[in-house]
């Protein structure tokens, strides 16, 4: 692998922040720039978490072992827009109010669906690093790990919920059918596993 790659993904990935940032000081949001915010953030959220569940698939299907060393990195942004999804709405729709924070959470679900996928992507982001890893233990790391796949299923419950009261439910689909396909991959191939070890252990 190229030394410039990663560098270049990195800088890459922060691109989105850059537009909402300059978008933020000069105005160019729109209308309404904290419902601008708000969303935007949540989309890129949903995006990264494609490309997370896509590099995997990618790796084996197109035969580059090399795109494993970004998976670390795309998974943190994942965790950096989710947090600005939250800053966001905790800042500009709650206003810091906790109380009331508290209290969408308790009565909208999309919310506490969101949170809770937040609580998860928190809990990968701080075992991210390698010498947690090694004090976990590789089982117990990987266990925790494949809680992405609870995350998927609640970022898009959390989406289908927030746009239901609009009735808008075209993106909605888009990422639901991605997602669906990259979980679905990892199924297959995890089943083909289960079949081809079955002739040994009976063998045995």
């Amino acid at each position: 692998m190229h030394p410039a790659a990663k560098p270049l993904v990195f800088v890459l990935c922060l691109l989105p922040f850059a537009q909402l940032l300059y978008g933020a000081v000069f105005d160019t949001l729109g209308a309404n720039p904290a419902e601008a915010l708000i969303r935007a953030t949540g989309d890129w959220t949903l995006r990264f978490l494609c490309v997370v569940l896509a590099v995997t698939p990618a790796r084996m299907v197109l035969g580059l072992p090399a795109l494993a060393r970004f998976r670390r990195m795309l998974g943190l942004f994942v965790f950096f827009y989710a947090t600005l999804h939250l800053l966001c709405y905790s800042v500009f729709d709650q206003g810091l109010d906790f109380a009331e924070i508290w209290r969408d959470i308790v009565e909208r679900p999309f919310i506490l669906v969101g949170m809770l996928a937040f609580a998860l992507l928190t809990a990968l982001a701080v075992t991210s690093p390698h010498r947690v890893l090694r004090w976990m233990g590789a089982r117990r790391w990987q266990w925790l790990h494949r809680s992405v796949y609870a995350i998927a299923g609640l970022a898009i419950l959390h989406f289908f919920w927030m746009r239901a009261g609009k009735n808008n439910f075209n993106e909605v689909f888009v990422y639901a059918a991605i997602l669906a396909l990259l979980l679905g991959w990892r199924l297959q191939r995890a089943l083909r596993k289960r079949w081809a070890a079955k002739p040994e252990a009976i063998s045995r």
